[in-house]
C-alpha cells in the first residue's frame, strides 16, 4: 500500500511532473533504499520516467561521499527561501539559486 500510493501520488503525480517543469531534461533523482523506493513496480516506473535511472542493485548501501550537500542545508534553505510567500515555480527557482549563492560554504 505504501508503495503504491508513493508510486501512484508522490512520484507520478507530484514529485516527477515538478521535477520534470523546473529542470526539463538534465536531473539526477536520487533515492534510498526505503522498500517503497525498492519496490518491482516503482523500480519499473522509474526506469521507464526517468532518462537515466541506475538499478537499486547499483546503489551502495551507506556511501556518504554520494551526497556532498549535508541534509541540514536544506532546511537552512528552506527557511531562507521561504521567508516570503513563493508566487509560482520561475520565483522558487529563482530564490533557490539566489540562497545557495549567498551561502556562506567556508
Amino acid at each position: 500500500m505504501v508503495a503504491r500510493y508513493y508510486r501512484e501520488v508522490l512520484l507520478s503525480q507530484q514529485l516527477l511532473p515538478a521535477i520534470w517543469q523546473v529542470s526539463g531534461d538534465f536531473f539526477v533523482f536520487q533515492q534510498d533504499s526505503v522498500s517503497a523506493h525498492r519496490a518491482c513496480e516503482t523500480i519499473k516506473l522509474l526506469q521507464w520516467e526517468m532518462p537515466a535511472f541506475i538499478l537499486p542493485d547499483l546503489w551502495p548501501p551507506n556511501s556518504p561521499d554520494l551526497n556532498p550537500v549535508d541534509y541540514k542545508i536544506w532546511g537552512v534553505m528552506r527557511d531562507l527561501v521561504y521567508q516570503k510567500k513563493v508566487k509560482d515555480v520561475n520565483e522558487l527557482r529563482e530564490r533557490l539559486v539566489e540562497v545557495w549563492a549567498g551561502l556562506n560554504r567556508t
